[in-house]
């Protein structure tokens, strides 16, 4: 279900639905540690994995309900200079004159057309994109939107066969203006290009990470974007 955008001075701000529930999450996670340490003293052998197991959900509740609290309070957030993405790792922004083209990519699998659950993002001009994008948070985005190299590859490589070598960038990127970007900046150029080629857009924000559809938040980009009177 759709949740309503707050609005601030001019400054809509987007929610992710993966946050939700943290602070439960992990207090959930931290009576069950309790309850499986509790049970290891008492149970008989038999039933030792009754402990065990409340002890396993423990660790995995406490884990994810406390990256959910490290998230910050808004995934996306919209102003009159543009877009916002926060991350714990880092941000990057993308101006509304930068921003091409907005869509919810879909790939072809046999015959069918089959939603990604992202937002793509093409943009114009990859500099300005690259001088504000953290260091951190190109490593995690590298690691993290590898799955995506696999959707749309060529027909030699149905078989995932070849995708090894698609998953190591060059460190190296040469700029329209001649300036070579090195490292992992260089790396993360190279993964939006070889995305842009695969599935058409540059950067990607998973649909977990809105408090929408996609396509909805698709539709909020465009209609945004008309309002600052800017060409798409």
């Amino acid at each position: 279900m759709t949740q309503p955008i707050q609005v601030s001075d001019k400054i809509i701000r987007i929610k992710a639905a993966s946050k939700g529930n943290g602070l439960t999450t992990l207090l959930l996670g931290i009576v069950a540690l309790f309850i499986g340490f509790s049970l290891l003293g008492v149970v008989p052998q038999q039933f030792i994995l009754v402990a065990i197991g409340f002890i396993a959900l423990g660790i995995i509740a406490g884990v994810i309900g406390f990256f959910k609290i490290k998230e910050p309070d808004y995934s996306v957030i919209f102003t009159e200079d543009g877009i916002h993405y926060q991350h714990r790792h880092g941000n990057w922004v993308i101006a509304w004159n930068n921003l091409q083209r907005v869509d919810a990519p879909r790939v072809t699998r046999g015959v069918e057309q089959v939603d990604l659950s992202m937002v793509g993002f093409k943009i114009k001009d990859y500099a300005p994109f690259l001088a504000h994008i953290s260091q951190r948070l190109m490593t995690n985005t590298l690691m993290e939107q590898r799955p995506l190299l696999m959707q749309n590859m060529e027909a030699n490589c149905n078989t995932g066969q070849c995708a090894g070598s698609d998953l190591i960038e060059d460190q190296k990127f040469k700029l329209p203006d001649g300036k070579l970007l090195t490292g992992v900046q260089g790396m993360f150029a190279n993964r939006m290009n070889k995305l842009r080629d695969r599935l058409g857009y540059d950067v990607y924000i998973n649909e977990a990470e809105l408090d929408r559809t996609a396509g909805e938040f698709v539709a909020l980009v465009k209609a945004l974007q008309e309002d600052v009177n800017l060409p798409t």
